[in-house]
């Protein structure tokens, strides 16, 4: 077994209708100004309603920045970072998607009274310096797993985004309240869950930090994700499916935290930055084609995967058979929840494969730990595939 450091968050709290005791929970760690980073799609939901009135009752100042962007600019998080200072926040809680999530892990270092750094100094890996903000995650989607990652990211212009990666943002505590994902859209439930598989079936295959915690919780997450996304994409209103679902991409997160993703990453990237395609849908476009590319160097563990993910559906045979099974099934999945698979579907044209592949190749934070190595012309042929 090769030595492997583990960490995550702090205290996590799975429990539906757990969002009305946040301001208690806060409380508890002795805190009387607190900033909740949010997007106005969580406050025109009505997600807060149940929230907000306790901080009063729990003696709680609480200030609220609901302007948090898709893919947020430097300039977005430098706002929220500024409401955070005004108010002089004690404790930043993030309550939405991972973009909500990810402001609020640089607002938290950001806008504690002893940081002595910029947003641009805390660009790359293990760049930030000091102590930051006690930090409280709830997630309204079952995707990202950022409640429990040390990892934010920025977009920084116009087809470009940077990553800050330290422990210094793993969150303090992550609190899962299936009833917060109940109102997510169709499609919206099944990107986000692609996604969340995604980063376990990457953490499973990564190629320098894969270890046996990780691999525990990529492959529970599997199990969750696969079984429960149909029908949380169909019957939104299935609160055990969402339970399911909120904590497969929560495992997904810890895992991937600590065996980092990939390929499928640092393509989904690019097509983000050109074409605002969500994340999660990046992901799912440029999955299986990936998985085909990485085959003959992780046959082995696509086989070991297989029948976590396929269920009733898995039948035995050869891993290169059963490898190239899943893939297959990966795909009819996609498709069954409702998402395009082709590039063409989402408004990309053919000829920005060579740009696209270029700036995947800028990925190589993402890319080394990919089970086998990618150059542009692999990427570009990815690409054409899916197009």
């Amino acid at each position: 077994m090769r030595p492997f450091t583990f960490s995550t968050t702090r205290t996590i709290v799975n429990e539906p209708g757990s969002a009305a005791r946040l301001a208690q929970i806060c409380a508890d760690q002795g805190v009387r100004s607190v900033l909740l980073v949010t997007d106005p799609g969580i406050v025109q939901a009505g997600l807060l309603d149940r929230v907000l009135p306790n901080f009063d009752s729990a003696g709680i100042t609480l200030g609220s920045f609901a302007r948090v962007e898709a893919d947020p600019s430097a300039e977005n998080v430098l706002a929220a970072v500024a409401s955070a200072r005004e108010m002089s926040a004690e404790l930043i809680i993030g309550f939405g998607g991972g973009s909500s999530m990810d402001v609020a892990k640089l607002v938290a270092v950001l806008a504690h009274p002893d940081c002595g750094q910029s947003l641009e100094q805390l660009y790359g890996v293990g760049n930030v310096r000091g102590p930051r903000l006690p930090l409280v995650q709830v997630p309204t989607t079952a995707g990202t797993g950022s409640e429990v990652t040390p990892i934010a990211i920025v977009t920084t212009g116009e087809a470009t985004k940077a990553g800050v990666v330290s422990p210094a943002l793993q969150p303090d505590i992550a609190l899962l309240d299936a009833e917060l994902t109940v109102g997510l859209p169709p499609h919206v439930t099944a990107a986000t869950g692609i996604d969340a598989m995604v980063h376990a079936i990457e953490a499973y295959t990564s190629a320098l930090k894969k270890n046996p915690l990780s691999d525990m919780l990529a492959r529970e997450a599997l199990r969750l994700l696969a079984s429960n996304i149909v029908t949380a994409v169909h019957s939104g209103d299935n609160l055990e499916a969402r339970g399911n679902m909120l904590l497969g991409a929560l495992l997904a997160g810890q895992a991937f935290a600590n065996a980092p993703v990939a390929a499928v990453h640092a393509l989904a990237y690019p097509l983000g930055g050109h074409f605002h395609i969500p994340h999660g849908l990046s992901n799912s476009l440029v999955l299986p084609q990936v998985m085909r590319f990485n085959a003959p160097t992780c046959t082995h563990l696509y086989a070991e995967l297989a029948p976590l993910i396929m269920g009733s559906d898995f039948t035995p045979g050869s891993d290169g058979e059963v490898s190239g099974k899943l893939i297959d099934w990966l795909e009819q999945l996609i498709e069954k929840v409702g998402l395009p698979r082709r590039l063409r579907d989402c408004g990309v044209p053919q000829d920005a494969i060579a740009r696209l592949a270029a700036d995947a190749m800028e990925q190589q934070r993402l890319l080394v730990n990919n089970p086998r190595p990618l150059t542009e012309a692999d990427a570009a042929a990815i690409y054409s595939a899916v197009y």
